[in-house]
């Protein structure tokens, strides 16, 4: 009970910042043109409870899967209402466009500024994101290991497409479940193209590959009573070695695994010093362990304020390509519709970002404003974008449609929209079927 509650007070707080500043957009410009406006909803359909304060009703409405402002003249047969000073249509083109436009435009700006406080107050990151991606360890049986990847190969491209990073390299990766993918290896000074046949994990089919950077161990968490705790490692220690060697997160937890009852002796940074400890694995139900909790380590990363939104923006490009290359991928069949979050979805991830603090929870809002600005802004005709479009095709044949025409046009965008909200919310409630879609067909 309590984790639905929360679930809905974390999508409740997430949806409610996107929406009215989505919808403020609309508003301030509107009413910067001069033009009526009748209502401001939260929500569609009826109206629950709201204030009418001066021309505008302020209200929080049935349906709570968007909002919207409504404009004297905005409906097309309030033909009465099209020769008011004050109507939406009575106003010239580009006007029009401006009060369509900033819904979207405000989604994006919070996007970028949200994330640019982010940066300037600074946040923990895993460390091996920005490295070169040169593999640290590869998952026995993986589609890596199959493939005949190397430890410390250097991944230079997949799919004719640059890695520079790691997290270049997991952005492409993730995108492509279930693909075959080729992908360019730097190995002993030689360069070769190696097909990975990816893999897919999650029940959101996420891609999989098997091989993994060279993350440096950190200590997240210490268990009470636990060989971990006795052998006197701390919470923040990061592991260097085992019995001498140098190893990393994947490693160390696999000597762990393969050595119970055995003492290991781990070399151990702490802030600035160093130490040896000897620690005894021990069998607990079946499964090896010392008590401790790994996290990859995480360094701080502040910007100054003209950096923190260079780095903003910049962040924010990459996951717009990202966007645009998976809707691609969706209509040439080569991404799952179980990729695709509805308001389910959003829901429970807001609720872990929620659960993960006040930065995760800024950073999630960032991302989710990002999308709702971009999508908002698809030529669909119930969306900003399509009565954009419209307006576009208008001011090329420089005369407006008929209210009939527009009217159709606004019907049929409804009833797409309405199949994809719907589609939407089915996908969500079928990632929790052990079969998916498969598992509504009773054949």
């Amino acid at each position: 009970m309590g984790s639905i509650i929360g679930t809905i007070v974390a999508f409740a707080i997430v949806f409610g910042i996107l929406v009215f500043v989505h919808e403020f957009g609309h508003f301030f410009i509107a009413k910067l043109m001069g033009i009526r406006v009748e209502v401001f909803s939260w929500g569609y359909g009826k109206r629950l409870v709201g204030v009418k304060k001066g021309e505008t009703d302020y209200r929080i409405s049935l349906i709570p899967m968007g909002g919207y402002v409504k404009f004297t003249g905005e409906d097309f047969s309030e033909q009465d209402k099209a020769d008011d000073p004050r109507s939406f249509m009575a106003k010239k083109r580009w006007q029009r466009f401006l009060v369509l436009f900033m819904g979207s435009a405000m989604n994006l700006f919070l996007a970028v500024a949200l994330l640019a406080f982010i940066n300037m107050v600074g946040v923990s990151e895993p460390a091996y994101q920005e490295k070169a991606p040169v593999i640290g360890y590869i998952e026995p049986g993986s589609p890596a290991a199959k493939a005949d990847f190397k430890v410390d190969d250097r991944i230079l491209g997949i799919e004719g497409k640059k890695m520079e990073s790691w997290s270049d390299v997991e952005m492409m990766i993730q995108t492509k479940p279930d693909r075959t993918l080729q992908t360019k290896v730097k190995r002993n000074g030689k360069t070769l193209t190696v097909p990975l046949n990816t893999g897919s994990r999650t029940k959101y089919e996420m891609g999989y590959a098997g091989f993994f950077a060279k993350i440096k161990a950190q200590i997240q968490k210490v268990q009470p009573d636990s060989p971990a705790q006795k052998a006197g490692i701390k919470p923040g220690d990061m592991i260097l070695a085992a019995n001498g060697q140098p190893v990393y997160l994947y490693q160390l937890q696999e000597i762990i695994k393969n050595n119970p009852g055995k003492e290991l002796q781990l070399r151990i940074q702490r802030g600035k010093e160093k130490l040896t400890l000897e620690v005894i694995p021990k069998k607990e139900k079946g499964n090896v362990k010392i008590g401790v909790v790994f996290s990859p380590h995480t360094e701080i990363k502040k910007y100054g304020f003209f950096s923190a939104f260079v780095q903003s923006v910049n962040r924010n490009i990459e996951i717009t390509i990202m966007v645009f290359n998976f809707i691609e991928d969706l209509f040439t069949g080569e991404a799952s519709t179980r990729q695709l979050g509805g308001p389910i979805a959003i829901a429970n991830f807001s609720y872990t970002a929620f659960q993960m603090g006040f930065m995760a929870m800024v950073g999630w809002i960032a991302i989710i404003s990002l999308n709702l600005g971009i999508i908002n802004l698809f030529p669909i005709p119930v969306l900003d974008g399509g009565q954009i479009f419209v307006l576009m095709f208008e001011g090329l044949l420089r005369r407006d449609f008929s209210p009939k025409v527009k009217q159709i046009v606004m019907q049929i965008g409804f009833v797409i929209f309405i199949f994809l909200i719907v589609f939407v919310v089915l996908n969500d409630l079928v990632k929790m079927l052990p079969q998916g879609w498969e598992s509504l067909i009773p054949w």
